[in-house]
């Protein structure tokens, strides 16, 4: 809820309405990649680490699960923490919204039409993508606090 401070100042106000608006599709897709994981380890039996080693089967669906899992978590934090710097400093709510709705899209083209079944189109493309959408999103939040350095 917004107060008045003075004028009409909010406080209070939401102050990532386009981030806090994409928390929701990621966090779900990070619940799906997480059980995929559980139930990978519950049909194999292996209830601790990804299960590559007993085989050495690089193509062993719990190995590739775990994967697609842990590259989720090593890129979506850093490009919804860019594109909450974007925000907060005044970038354009639709310049933020792209950015993240492209890097969702491109993390389920890794995991699901890539990573998922080996070594899918959708892994260099989700791969690639992901680097230049962090990137982007970077050059995005520096470009709007140059005044603050004087450039």
């Amino acid at each position: 809820m917004s107060t008045g401070l003075g004028l009409s100042t909010p406080v209070l106000a939401p102050l990532l309405p386009v981030t806090g608006t994409f928390a929701l599709p990621f966090t779900a897709y990070f619940g799906l990649l997480s059980y995929r994981v559980v139930h990978y380890r519950l049909k194999d039996q292996y209830y601790l680490g990804d299960n590559s080693s007993k085989t050495g089967d690089l193509n062993n669906k719990l190995y590739l699960a775990t994967r697609c899992h842990q590259n989720f978590i090593e890129n979506v934090p850093l490009g919804i923490t860019l594109a909450a710097l974007a925000e907060l400093n005044g970038g354009n709510r639709r310049v933020v919204a792209a950015a993240l709705s492209t890097l969702f899209v491109l993390r389920v083209l890794h995991a699901d039409a890539g990573l998922i079944n080996g070594m899918g189109l959708g892994r260099p493309i989700g791969y690639f993508g992901t680097l230049g959408t962090i990137g982007a999103l970077a050059g995005y939040a520096a470009y709007l606090v140059k005044g603050y350095w004087g450039l």
